[in-house]
Protein backbone atom coordinates (compact mmCIF):
# COMPACT_ATOMS: atom_id res chain seq x y z
CA UNK A 1 0.00 0.00 0.00
CA UNK A 2 2.66 2.56 0.93
CA UNK A 3 4.37 1.86 -2.62
CA UNK A 4 1.12 2.23 -4.05
CA UNK A 5 0.54 5.27 -2.15
CA UNK A 6 4.08 7.01 -3.18
CA UNK A 7 3.32 6.46 -7.11
CA UNK A 8 0.35 8.30 -6.43
CA UNK A 9 1.85 11.31 -4.60
CA UNK A 10 4.94 11.54 -7.26
CA UNK A 11 2.21 11.89 -10.02
CA UNK A 12 0.41 13.93 -7.90
CA UNK A 13 3.74 16.54 -7.23
CA UNK A 14 4.11 15.97 -11.24
CA UNK A 15 0.39 17.42 -12.72
CA UNK A 16 0.59 19.95 -9.72
CA UNK A 17 1.95 22.59 -12.06
CA UNK A 18 -0.74 21.94 -14.38
CA UNK A 19 -4.12 21.02 -11.93
CA UNK A 20 -3.05 22.52 -9.10
CA UNK A 21 -5.41 21.18 -6.06
CA UNK A 22 -7.23 18.81 -8.37
CA UNK A 23 -3.96 17.30 -9.19
CA UNK A 24 -4.59 14.09 -7.35
CA UNK A 25 -8.02 13.51 -8.99
CA UNK A 26 -5.87 14.10 -12.36
CA UNK A 27 -3.22 11.43 -11.30
CA UNK A 28 -6.44 9.38 -10.45
CA UNK A 29 -7.39 9.58 -13.92
CA UNK A 30 -4.12 8.98 -15.93
CA UNK A 31 -3.51 6.05 -13.34
CA UNK A 32 -6.97 4.50 -14.34
CA UNK A 33 -6.18 5.20 -18.26
CA UNK A 34 -2.44 3.15 -17.60
CA UNK A 35 -4.30 0.37 -16.00
CA UNK A 36 -6.94 0.51 -18.57
CA UNK A 37 -4.00 0.50 -21.86
CA UNK A 38 -2.50 -2.59 -19.98
CA UNK A 39 -5.33 -4.54 -20.20
CA UNK A 40 -6.34 -3.98 -23.97
CA UNK A 41 -4.30 -6.63 -25.02
CA UNK A 42 -7.14 -8.46 -22.91
CA UNK A 43 -10.00 -6.45 -23.96
CA UNK A 44 -9.14 -7.15 -27.94
CA UNK A 45 -9.11 -10.89 -27.04
CA UNK A 46 -12.14 -10.69 -24.92
CA UNK A 47 -14.01 -9.10 -28.16
CA UNK A 48 -12.26 -11.58 -30.51
CA UNK A 49 -13.68 -14.21 -28.21
CA UNK A 50 -16.81 -12.90 -28.31
CA UNK A 51 -17.10 -12.60 -32.05
CA UNK A 52 -15.76 -16.35 -32.07
CA UNK A 53 -18.51 -17.51 -29.80
CA UNK A 54 -21.06 -15.68 -32.27
CA UNK A 55 -19.96 -18.28 -35.22
CA UNK A 56 -19.92 -20.82 -33.20
CA UNK A 57 -24.03 -21.01 -32.25
CA UNK A 58 -24.74 -23.23 -35.15
CA UNK A 59 -22.47 -25.89 -33.62
CA UNK A 60 -23.38 -25.61 -30.52
CA UNK A 61 -26.54 -26.16 -30.89
CA UNK A 62 -25.76 -29.47 -32.31
CA UNK A 63 -23.95 -30.39 -30.00
CA UNK A 64 -26.52 -29.58 -27.74
CA UNK A 65 -29.16 -31.06 -29.80
CA UNK A 66 -27.09 -34.34 -30.39
CA UNK A 67 -25.85 -34.57 -26.09
CA UNK A 68 -29.83 -33.36 -25.07
CA UNK A 69 -29.77 -36.74 -22.67
CA UNK A 70 -26.31 -36.33 -21.50
CA UNK A 71 -25.24 -33.15 -20.19
CA UNK A 72 -22.08 -34.15 -18.78
CA UNK A 73 -20.49 -35.10 -22.23
CA UNK A 74 -22.45 -32.00 -24.00
CA UNK A 75 -20.35 -29.66 -21.00
CA UNK A 76 -16.73 -31.89 -22.63
CA UNK A 77 -18.05 -31.46 -26.18
CA UNK A 78 -18.41 -27.47 -25.68
CA UNK A 79 -15.14 -27.35 -23.70
CA UNK A 80 -13.53 -29.56 -26.92
CA UNK A 81 -14.89 -27.36 -29.40
CA UNK A 82 -13.68 -23.97 -27.50
CA UNK A 83 -10.17 -25.78 -27.32
CA UNK A 84 -10.45 -26.81 -31.03
CA UNK A 85 -10.98 -23.26 -32.12
CA UNK A 86 -9.28 -21.01 -29.96
CA UNK A 87 -11.82 -19.46 -27.79
CA UNK A 88 -12.08 -19.32 -23.74
CA UNK A 89 -15.18 -19.21 -22.33
CA UNK A 90 -13.15 -16.71 -19.83
CA UNK A 91 -12.20 -14.19 -21.86
CA UNK A 92 -14.73 -11.90 -21.07
CA UNK A 93 -14.24 -11.39 -17.70
CA UNK A 94 -10.64 -11.48 -17.74
CA UNK A 95 -10.61 -7.46 -18.16
CA UNK A 96 -12.58 -6.54 -15.47
CA UNK A 97 -10.87 -9.41 -13.14
CA UNK A 98 -7.35 -7.74 -13.65
CA UNK A 99 -8.62 -3.93 -12.94
CA UNK A 100 -9.81 -5.29 -9.70
CA UNK A 101 -7.06 -4.89 -7.78
CA UNK A 102 -6.07 -1.25 -8.84
CA UNK A 103 -9.63 -0.27 -7.64
CA UNK A 104 -9.84 -1.90 -4.16
CA UNK A 105 -6.10 -0.24 -4.09
CA UNK A 106 -7.39 3.26 -4.46
CA UNK A 107 -10.00 2.51 -1.98
CA UNK A 108 -8.30 1.60 0.69
CA UNK A 109 -5.64 3.93 -0.08
CA UNK A 110 -8.35 7.34 0.18
CA UNK A 111 -10.09 5.11 3.36
CA UNK A 112 -7.58 5.18 5.65
CA UNK A 113 -6.00 7.98 7.95
CA UNK A 114 -2.66 6.98 7.86
CA UNK A 115 -0.14 5.13 5.38
CA UNK A 116 2.97 3.54 6.56
CA UNK A 117 2.58 4.81 9.54
CA UNK A 118 2.30 8.69 9.07
CA UNK A 119 -0.23 10.47 7.67
CA UNK A 120 -2.08 10.11 4.52
CA UNK A 121 -1.50 13.37 3.16
CA UNK A 122 -3.57 12.58 0.20
CA UNK A 123 -6.93 12.82 1.75
CA UNK A 124 -6.50 16.51 1.85
CA UNK A 125 -6.68 16.70 -2.00
CA UNK A 126 -10.17 17.23 -3.23
CA UNK A 127 -11.52 17.44 -7.05
CA UNK A 128 -13.33 20.97 -7.02
CA UNK A 129 -14.61 21.49 -3.46
CA UNK A 130 -14.81 17.90 -2.55
CA UNK A 131 -12.07 16.19 -0.86
CA UNK A 132 -11.29 12.68 -2.76
CA UNK A 133 -11.73 10.68 0.85
CA UNK A 134 -15.25 11.45 0.62
CA UNK A 135 -18.34 9.96 0.13
CA UNK A 136 -21.87 11.53 -1.98
CA UNK A 137 -23.24 11.25 1.63
CA UNK A 138 -20.42 13.63 3.07
CA UNK A 139 -21.32 16.28 0.56
CA UNK A 140 -25.41 15.93 1.09
CA UNK A 141 -24.22 16.59 4.89
CA UNK A 142 -21.77 19.60 4.07
CA UNK A 143 -24.35 21.34 1.67
CA UNK A 144 -26.94 19.47 0.28
CA UNK A 145 -27.12 18.29 -3.33
CA UNK A 146 -26.40 21.97 -4.38
CA UNK A 147 -23.39 22.66 -2.14
CA UNK A 148 -19.85 23.19 -3.66
CA UNK A 149 -18.99 19.33 -3.39
CA UNK A 150 -22.04 18.32 -3.90
CA UNK A 151 -22.24 19.72 -7.75
CA UNK A 152 -19.18 18.05 -8.38
CA UNK A 153 -21.29 14.86 -7.47
CA UNK A 154 -23.95 16.06 -9.67
CA UNK A 155 -21.58 16.61 -12.71
CA UNK A 156 -19.96 12.66 -11.97
CA UNK A 157 -23.93 11.58 -12.28
CA UNK A 158 -24.86 13.43 -15.21
CA UNK A 159 -21.64 12.07 -16.68
CA UNK A 160 -22.01 8.42 -15.30
CA UNK A 161 -25.57 8.63 -16.76
CA UNK A 162 -24.86 9.56 -19.91
CA UNK A 163 -21.82 6.71 -20.34
CA UNK A 164 -24.47 4.54 -18.80
CA UNK A 165 -27.09 5.31 -21.56
CA UNK A 166 -24.48 5.09 -24.49
CA UNK A 167 -23.47 1.41 -22.88
CA UNK A 168 -27.14 0.52 -22.82
CA UNK A 169 -27.48 0.95 -26.35
CA UNK A 170 -24.71 -1.02 -27.73
CA UNK A 171 -25.63 -3.79 -24.86
CA UNK A 172 -29.35 -3.67 -26.39
CA UNK A 173 -28.16 -4.18 -29.83
CA UNK A 174 -25.07 -6.47 -29.14
CA UNK A 175 -27.60 -9.03 -27.21
CA UNK A 176 -30.30 -8.56 -29.85
CA UNK A 177 -27.84 -9.63 -32.45
CA UNK A 178 -27.05 -12.85 -30.03
CA UNK A 179 -30.44 -13.67 -29.79
CA UNK A 180 -30.81 -13.60 -33.29
CA UNK A 181 -28.33 -15.71 -33.95
CA UNK A 182 -29.27 -17.91 -31.36
CA UNK A 183 -32.57 -18.61 -32.93
CA UNK A 184 -31.27 -19.18 -36.13
CA UNK A 185 -28.66 -21.78 -34.50
CA UNK A 186 -31.48 -23.26 -32.03
CA UNK A 187 -34.02 -24.01 -35.19
CA UNK A 188 -37.80 -24.95 -34.22
CA UNK A 189 -38.57 -26.89 -31.30
CA UNK A 190 -35.07 -26.17 -29.58
CA UNK A 191 -34.98 -24.43 -26.37
CA UNK A 192 -32.16 -22.29 -24.94
CA UNK A 193 -30.34 -23.09 -21.91
CA UNK A 194 -32.29 -21.89 -18.90
CA UNK A 195 -32.10 -18.26 -17.72
CA UNK A 196 -30.28 -17.44 -21.00
CA UNK A 197 -33.31 -14.90 -21.86
CA UNK A 198 -33.46 -13.69 -18.66
CA UNK A 199 -29.66 -12.44 -18.50
CA UNK A 200 -30.33 -11.04 -21.75
CA UNK A 201 -33.07 -8.61 -20.51
CA UNK A 202 -31.17 -8.10 -17.54
CA UNK A 203 -27.17 -7.53 -19.27
CA UNK A 204 -28.33 -3.51 -20.78
CA UNK A 205 -29.37 -2.10 -17.37
CA UNK A 206 -26.53 -3.24 -15.55
CA UNK A 207 -24.58 0.07 -16.98
CA UNK A 208 -26.92 1.94 -14.67
CA UNK A 209 -25.45 0.24 -11.52
CA UNK A 210 -22.53 2.38 -11.77
CA UNK A 211 -24.10 5.22 -10.44
CA UNK A 212 -24.75 3.01 -6.94
CA UNK A 213 -21.38 2.68 -7.36
CA UNK A 214 -20.35 6.27 -7.50
CA UNK A 215 -22.57 7.23 -4.55
CA UNK A 216 -21.05 4.76 -2.18
CA UNK A 217 -16.96 4.67 -2.59
CA UNK A 218 -14.78 7.46 -1.66
CA UNK A 219 -14.88 10.17 -4.11
CA UNK A 220 -11.03 9.08 -5.50
CA UNK A 221 -12.30 5.21 -6.12
CA UNK A 222 -15.39 7.20 -8.03
CA UNK A 223 -13.23 8.51 -10.24
CA UNK A 224 -11.64 5.33 -11.22
CA UNK A 225 -15.23 3.91 -11.63
CA UNK A 226 -15.88 6.83 -13.56
CA UNK A 227 -13.07 6.59 -16.08
CA UNK A 228 -12.99 3.09 -16.63
CA UNK A 229 -16.25 2.81 -17.96
CA UNK A 230 -16.23 5.43 -19.84
CA UNK A 231 -12.86 4.21 -21.56
CA UNK A 232 -15.12 0.31 -21.47
CA UNK A 233 -18.06 2.23 -23.19
CA UNK A 234 -15.66 3.83 -26.05
CA UNK A 235 -13.54 0.59 -26.12
CA UNK A 236 -16.37 -1.44 -27.01
CA UNK A 237 -18.23 0.79 -29.64
CA UNK A 238 -14.59 0.38 -31.18
CA UNK A 239 -14.26 -3.33 -30.71
CA UNK A 240 -17.45 -4.88 -31.18
CA UNK A 241 -18.14 -2.72 -34.67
Amino acid sequence: MSVFATLVENLTDLLHPLFAASAAAAAIVLFTMAVRLLVLPLSRASARGQKARQRLQPKIAELRRRHRRNPERFKRALLELHAKEKVSPLAGILPGLFQLPAFFLLYYLFSSPTVGGRTNELLGHRLGAAPLGDRWADALSAGGPFGAAGLVYAGLFVLVAGVATFSYTLTKRMTAAQQQGGAVALGAGDQPMPGLATMMKVMPFLSFFTLVTVAVVPLAAALYVVTSTTWTAVERAVLYR
